[in-house]
């Protein structure tokens, strides 16, 4: 069975680090948002196209929790999984696993509440999230409330 999750790998850098060499918090943010852009490039290109229509993608709500430190050079999978999917809003969750050879650990979890609009940036309004990208989701969570009816 193939898995359930979208993955980006990423090699943490010295600039995503501070003077001890931990990584700064904001890059685990960073991480999600550059996890989920590769995703619509990769997997929901057509969502692109509307996104350089009208289509807007806000991030409602952002939050990480860490379970381990990482530094310069560590390699990590950050996993993209669908947890919820709505009429016009959404929510993944992220996993960052470092990875050392052939082993993995979970180093922090992570999510993400994002809601559809579409309209000019003075007067958005809500809207339903494209079918093209319920579609691209089917395979990373959620499959059964994807398909039988969206809600909220």
């Amino acid at each position: 069975m193939a898995d359930d999750y979208f993955e980006y790998r990423h090699t943490v850098g010295f600039e995503e680090t501070n003077l001890v060499g931990n990584v700064y918090y904001v890059n685990y943010l960073r991480w999600q948002g550059r996890c989920r852009e590769l995703f619509l490039q990769q997997k929901a290109p057509d969502v692109l196209a509307e996104v350089q229509a009208d289509l807007k993608l806000f991030t409602l709500k952002v939050d990480c929790e860490f379970f381990a430190e990482i530094t310069a050079f560590d390699e990590l999978s950050i996993r993209m999984r669908l947890s919820e999917l709505g009429q016009t809003q959404l929510e993944f969750t992220f996993d960052y696993v470092k990875v050392t050879g052939g082993a993995e650990v979970l180093i922090a979890r992570g999510r993400q509440r994002i809601a559809c609009m579409r309209g000019p940036n003075t007067n958005t309004v809500p809207s339903r999230i494209p079918d093209g990208l319920a579609r691209a989701l089917e395979p990373y969570g959620a499959q059964s409330r994807a398909l039988a009816g969206r809600t909220a």
